[in-house]
């Protein structure tokens, strides 16, 4: 079985997931053990690695230390960059920025990175990736020059969406940006899922479980998070999200 089919298990067993998102930048590797006992014990349907920059970290250090702990847990690459690549994943989000008009971010690191990944033969899931406007400038937003769909318009990301439907991605990434004062309002998801027929995810600015679940029952696939348990420091919160995606409505 593919991790993306895994992932699509997990949706059909809940009705949605709930991953989470780690910057190895932010997460030390002293604490990777004690934070995957708790993701496991929660529990969350996959883990997602990457992030817009890298500074400190060894990535590959890090998804080794990661998988090490993971049990079942999918883990897949988020990548920022194209140096953000590892045959220790079990798969990786192949990110299309639709949202944007950079075409690096379009086509051209897609191109530099397909050679590699195919050599090491990591699994990839086509994703297209939408930044939507979160009050205030992300690092995602900053880093690709690109500007986020109004979160006011919703038939602007729904025609996005929909090309991204007919060009053949197999999930849509919804996203406020790391840390976003705003997460993507329900507004939105309800305005996407109503139409395309492919998974959504729903990520940034999602502060409590009762807004995950309000995402899930717009009609969100899966939830991430990341900046919340960074901030926080409440590993406790992952069994309380975990629940609200879970068992939502």
């Amino acid at each position: 079985m593919t991790t993306f089919q895994k992932l699509l298990e997990t949706k059909n067993k809940f009705g949605a997931g709930y991953w989470v998102l780690l910057d190895p930048d932010k997460l030390s590797d002293e604490d990777i053990p004690q934070f995957l006992e708790c993701a496991k014990a929660a529990p969350i349907d996959g883990i997602l690695i990457g992030g817009s920059l890298l500074v400190n970290a060894d990535f590959e250090l890090f998804i080794c230390e990661v998988k090490k702990y993971s049990g079942e847990i999918p883990v897949i690459i988020f990548p920022g960059s194209i140096h953000q690549i590892s045959k220790n994943a079990d798969a990786l989000l192949f990110l299309s920025l639709i949202s944007g008009r950079e075409s690096q971010h379009l086509i051209g690191n897609q191109v530099l990175a397909a050679p590699l990944l195919h050599r090491i033969g990591l699994e990839v899931i086509s994703t297209a990736y939408m930044l939507i406007d979160s009050g205030k400038t992300t690092a995602a937003q900053f880093m690709s020059n690109t500007m986020p769909l109004p979160d006011n318009k919703p038939e602007i990301v729904v025609a996005h969406a929909l090309a991204a439907e007919y060009l053949g991605f197999k999930l849509i990434y919804l996203e406020g940006g790391s840390g976003a004062d705003n997460s993507v309002p329900t507004e939105i998801i309800s305005a996407v899922t109503r139409v395309v027929k492919i998974p959504v995810i729903v990520g940034g600015g999602i502060k409590t479980p009762e807004d995950a679940a309000s995402k899930v029952n717009a009609g969100a696939s899966y939830i991430v998070t990341g900046n919340i348990l960074e901030s926080s420091k409440d590993i406790s919160l992952l069994k309380s999200f975990a629940h609200a995606i879970h068992n939502h409505k």
